[in-house]
Formats: structure tokens, sequence, C-alpha cells
């Protein structure tokens, strides 16, 4: 049993390196024109990183590399605005928060043109409030937003720094600013996304959560050209936290709701899940998914709509793995790709099983 799921495992390792292969030659065929001989595989990209290795330890070649002026890194150039409005469209779901994010779009554009015409012009206020419960695409569409800013100009590097509040919150009296900076530094030029923020407001007492927002605040107002703060959390919490203090009103008045995907839409991402991961699902289990979405994603806390999806998908091709590894059927092509409805039962468990049956 133990040899055939290693058989199983080695031989979907080898068509996931085949599939990756194949994408990036695709992609590299798209965006540069390549020949699909001169693309990059996985494979020769190994090969390389290997040929590397040894010609670094090689005899002398330490010596040879501290001698090396040291390269400067280039900047990674700012993307298309077109080529991120398309990415952002390409999203499943979510779609009140892709026309609050043209609009938003649409708004930066026209304040630079009218800087550039020597017009009166608004102050950019970008800094946002995302709401909804989790696995609803937050944190997606704030790294998301760091890079449209760059290639609006409005930031210069656009990056993303995620923290919550055990990354801003120290112990002690005075520690706390510290360590809320050194985050500050990370993310200038670019986005800080603070997840549960209104964890920061709500202890009471002595807690040093407000010490970290007076911080903040300072740092929103000093470095206001090259920092966008966006703080997400549950909905009713999150609009406690902005009004609990009027620095907070007066510098977030940008609100985005995250609904829940739907059944359809969690379908749609666990099919997507599948097919950039070298699966395919039975036609005959698309009912049984649907089915099994629906009763799971009641529980909107503890399953976490996308987040849930993800999950479900693991478990399934775990127990798909434990099904081919039992030896009833030929290991095949096509055998390992397929997830059925008995996987997406054994993933959530016959008891949850029956319990979908029922309803």
């Amino acid at each position: 049993m133990e040899d055939r799921r290693e058989e199983i495992i080695r031989l979907q390792s080898e068509i996931m390196r085949g599939l990756l292969d194949q994408r990036m030659k695709m992609i590299g065929e798209d965006l540069w024109g390549m020949p699909t001989q001169d693309v990059p595989t996985l494979s020769s990209f190994r090969e390389q990183q290997t040929e590397k290795t040894d010609e670094k330890n090689a005899p002398g070649a330490t010596a040879q590399a501290e001698k090396q002026p040291e390269e400067k890194k280039e900047e990674n150039p700012p993307e298309k605005i077109e080529d991120l409005k398309q990415e952002l469209h390409g999203y499943i779901g979510l779609n009140l928060i892709k026309d609050e994010v043209d609009s938003l779009i649409n708004w930066v554009e026209i304040v630079k043109a009218r800087k550039e015409h020597d017009l009166p012009a608004p102050d950019l206020s970008l800094h946002m409030v995302f709401s909804g419960n989790p696995g609803t695409g937050k944190t997606m569409i704030a790294r998301l937003m760091a890079r449209i800013y760059k290639s609006l100009g409005v930031l210069s590097q656009g990056q993303l720094v995620e923290v919550d509040r055990s990354g801003l919150v120290a112990g002690y009296v005075g520690q706390t600013a510290i360590k809320t900076a050194e985050v500050i530094e990370k993310a200038k030029g670019g986005v800080l996304f603070i997840d549960e923020a209104y964890a920061l407001t709500n202890r009471g007492g002595t807690d040093y959560g407000q010490e970290a927002v007076d911080t903040l605040l300072k740092a929103m107002e000093d470095h206001r050209d090259d920092l966008v703060v966006i703080v997400a959390g549950y909905t009713e919490l999150m609009q406690e936290f902005v009004h609990s203090n009027p620095g907070l009103e007066s510098r977030f008045n940008r609100f985005m709701h995250f609904p829940d995907y739907t059944v359809a839409e969690m379908r749609d991402i666990f099919l997507m899940r599948c097919e950039k991961s070298g699966y395919t699902l039975a036609e005959e289990a698309r009912q049984p998914l649907e089915d099994i979405l629906a009763v799971e994603s009641q529980d909107v806390e503890g399953f976490g709509n996308a987040r849930g999806v993800r999950n479900l998908f693991e478990k399934a091709i775990a127990a798909q793995a434990d099904r081919l590894a039992q030896g009833k059927e030929e290991l095949t092509r096509e055998s390992l790709m397929l997830i059925t409805e008995q996987d997406l039962r054994a993933a959530i468990g016959e008891k949850k099983a029956n319990e979908t049956d029922a309803k």
C-alpha cells in the first residue's frame, strides 16, 4: 500500500511538472514571442540552478565571488494599468469591488491629469477600509491595489506589508511605538495592510493598541505621498474601529465591502483550482460539489468562503490519493487527474456527507 502511494505521488509530480513546463512555454510565447524551444521550463530552470550551485562550490569560487563588485538591484518597472484591470476583472465574483476599483482608478488618473494641466486638484486620500467575512478576497485585492497604485505613479515601490495586532503591539510602554514604526518603514513606498485592525482599539484598560494607532496616524500624515494604509476586518467591528477615533475617521473615508461568495462562485473557484493544479472534476460530481458547498458555507466563519474552498480542494486530492493507493484501478494519466464524488464526500467525512444527503 505504501509503495503504491509513493508511486501515485511520483506520477502526480511528473504530471504537474509537465503542466508547469507547458504553462511556462505558453507564457513565454504570449508575452515575449519567444520560440517554444527557447522558453525556459521548470526542468531547465532546475538544471541551471544545479549548475550554478556546482560553480559556486568549485575551488576558488568563493574568492572569485568576493572580488566581484555588488550589482545594484534593478527596480521592477510599473505594470501596465490595462493589464492590472484585466487581472482584476478575471477574478471570480467581487463585481461590486471591481466597479469600485475601476472608479478609483479613473479618479486618480483624472486628478493626475488636472495637476499636469495646472488645474486645482483635490488631495489624493487613498487609505481604505475593507470589511467582510474571512476568505472574501480582501488580502488579494489589497495586494492588487499596491500594484495599481505603483502603476499609476502614486506609490514608488508597490509592495504589500501585511500585519495584524501582534505585528504592531508590544508588551511594554514605549516599545509599541518602536515596533509600529519599524513596520511602517518596511511599508513605505507601498501598502500597509492591517488585518483585524479593530483589535487595536477594543481591548480597553491599559492596552498599548492605542499607542500603535497614534504612531500609525502620524505616519499616515508624514508619509502621505508614498504610503497607503488599508485596514480590514468584520463589517460591524470595522465601523466601530474607524469611529473610535477622530483621526481615524478623517483619514479613512473609502470603504469597500466584500460580500460572501455565492455557491456558484465557490464552485467556479474549486474548478479553477482543479484546472491550475492539473485535476479534473467528474461530471457527475458537479452537483454534489454544489450541495456540499451550500451546506458547508452556512458556517460563514468556520468555512471561510474561498479559504474553505481551498481547504475542500486540498482534502479532496488527499482523498483521491488514498482511493488510488488501494490498487483497485490502473494508474493512468486520466485516473491521476480525476476527482470523483467519492473523493468529495471523503473530504468532508461520512457524517457530513450523510447530512448533505438528508438535506
